[in-house]
C-alpha cells in the first residue's frame, strides 16, 4: 500500500510569527523533499526498524534552523514534501513539484530512483540524502546531484583506518545476500586493501532460520576459520548481523554493518556543538537523529549558506559555488565541510559508534593526503572518471 503526503512547511511563519510575503522583496527559497521508501522485506531478526520519517525531520529542521538566521536577511525557505513506496508516483509527484516552480529538491531514495529524478529534473539540483552507491561517486555521476550522505567506500575506509591503527589486520568477512550486502562488502574488500588488511576467510550467509533460536548453536560454527582479528559483516538490512557479537568461534569484536559502524551520524556524537544539534531534532522529532537526518539537514543547510552568499536561489549558481570549494560548510563535526568538485560528494569527518558510544572518528591520526585529510576517505580523484567542477564549467 502505497501513501504520498505533501507538506508545506512555512516555518518562518510559524517559528516566529511573522507573516509570509510580509515584505515585497523578500526571497522565497522553496525546496522539495523527495523519499522512495521501498518495502525493506521481511526481516530474519526482529530489528528495531528505520523510523519512517527519517530524513524528512533532518530536512524539516533545517528549515526551521535556516529561517532563524534568513529572517534578518530577508530569505524565506519553506519544505514541501512528497513520500511514496512506490517510484513512479514519487516521479509524478517530483513533476508536480517541478511545475509549481521548485528547482531545489533533497532526495532520499535508492540509486535507480535517484537516477530518473536526475533524468526527470534535468534543470534542478538534487542532493542525495538517502543513496550510499558507490557507483554514483565513481564512474554513474550524475551533473545535477551532490551528495550529504557517504558512500559505502567512504564508510568502509573510516573503518579500516580504525582497524590499521589498532592493529586488527586479519579479517573474516561476513556477507549477507543483497544487492546492497554485496556492495558493502566490495567497498569492505577495497578498504582491506587500501590500508593494509588481510582477508582470510569470506562466508556468505544463506540461513533463513530464526535467529533469536538457533544464533547461539549456529553462529559459533558459521565462525569457524583461519584465526582473525576482528569479524566484518555486511548485512545492512539487518538479517543476521545483530547475532554475530559474542556468538563468533574466537572472541574476537565484530564491526561493519552491525557492532563497531561506520556512520554518517549518532547520538553518541555531542562535541563541537553537535549536542545543541541533538537537543534541537529530538524536540522536533522525538527520536535520535540518524544519518539519513543529517544528509537532509545538511543538503537544506549547504543550500541556506550558498544563498546567504549569493542573494540568489538559482540552482546552477548554488552548484558551482559548492562544487569549487568556496563555501565551507559547518556540519558539527570539528571542521569545514566542502564537496568534492570532481565527484560531488560532501567531505565529513565519520564516526565509528556501537550503541551506545562513540569510538573513534576518522579520518584518523597519521593517514594524511596531499590536500584535505578527508579526501582518504572515499574516492579520491584519481580514482574516479567524473568532474563535475569541470563540467559546470
Amino acid at each position: 500500500m502505497h501513501r504520498i503526503s505533501c507538506r508545506l512547511l512555512f516555518c518562518l511563519a510559524a517559528a516566529f510569527g511573522v507573516a509570509a510575503g510580509s515584505s515585497a522583496n523578500e526571497l522565497q527559497v522553496r525546496i522539495g523533499y523527495l523519499a522512495h521508501l521501498p518495502p525493506r522485506g521481511p526481516l530474519l531478526s526482529n530489528v528495531i526498524p528505520e523510523p519512517s520519517d527519517a530524513g524528512r525531520r533532518g530536512a524539516e529542521l533545517a528549515i526551521i534552523d535556516s529561517n532563524s538566521t534568513g529572517r534578518f536577511l530577508k530569505q524565506q525557505f519553506e519544505l514541501q514534501s512528497a513520500e511514496s513506496d512506490q517510484a513512479d508516483e514519487l516521479l509524478a509527484a517530483a513533476e508536480r513539484q517541478h511545475q509549481a516552480g521548485i528547482r531545489l529538491f533533497v532526495v532520499n531514495a535508492p540509486a535507480a530512483t535517484l537516477r530518473q529524478l536526475s533524468q526527470r529534473l534535468p534543470d534542478s539540483l538534487l542532493f542525495n540524502a538517502g543513496s550510499a552507491d558507490d557507483g554514483l561517486r565513481r564512474a554513474h555521476c550524475l551533473g545535477n546531484v551532490l551528495h550529504t550522505l557517504p558512500s559505502r567506500a567512504m564508510l568502509a575506509d573510516a573503518l579500516a583506518q580504525f582497524l590499521a591503527v589498532r592493529k586488527w589486520t586479519r579479517w573474516l568477512l561476513v556477507t549477507g545476500s543483497t544487492e546492497d550486502d554485496i556492495a558493502y562488502a566490495d567497498a569492505l574488500k577495497r578498504a582491506a586493501k587500501r590500508f593494509g588488511h588481510r582477508i582470510v576467510a569470506e562466508k556468505p550467509w544463506s540461513f533463513d532460520t530464526d535467529q533469536r533460536r538457533s544464533a547461539q548453536a549456529e553462529m559459533p560454527l558459521f565462525t569457524q576459520a583461519s584465526e582473525y582479528d576482528v569479524v566484518l559483516v555486511a548485512d545492512e538490512r539487518g538479517d543476521f548481523g545483530e547475532y554475530l557479537p559474542y556468538n563468533t568461534w574466537y572472541p574476537r569484536p565484530v564491526a561493519g554493518t552491525q557492532g563497531l559502524t561506520p556512520t554518517a551520524w549518532h547520538k553518541t556524537v555531542e562535541t563541537f556543538g553537535a549536542a545543541q544539534l541533538q537537543k534541537r531534532f529530538e524536540e522536533l522529532a522525538g527520536r535520535w537523529m540518524n544519518d539519513r537526518d543529517f544528509a537532509a539537514w545538511m543538503a537544506v543547510r549547504s543550500v541556506a549558506a550558498a544563498v546567504t552568499k549569493l542573494r540568489a536561489a538559482d540552482p546552477q549558481a548554488i552548484r558551482h559555488l559548492l562544487l569549487n570549494e568556496q563555501l565551507p560548510l559547518d556540519g558539527f563535526k570539528g571542521r569545514k565541510l566542502s564537496f568534492r568538485p570532481w565527484n560531488g560528494e560532501l567531505r565529513q569527518p565519520i564516526p565509528l559508534v556501537h550503541p551506545r558510544a562513540l569510538v573513534s572518528t576518522s579520518p584518523q591520526d597519521g593517514f594524511l593526503h596531499p590536500s584535505n585529510e578527508m579526501d582518504s576517505l572515499g574516492y579520491d580523484r584519481p580514482e574516479v572518471k567524473c568532474d563535475l567542477a569541470g563540467e559546470a564549467g
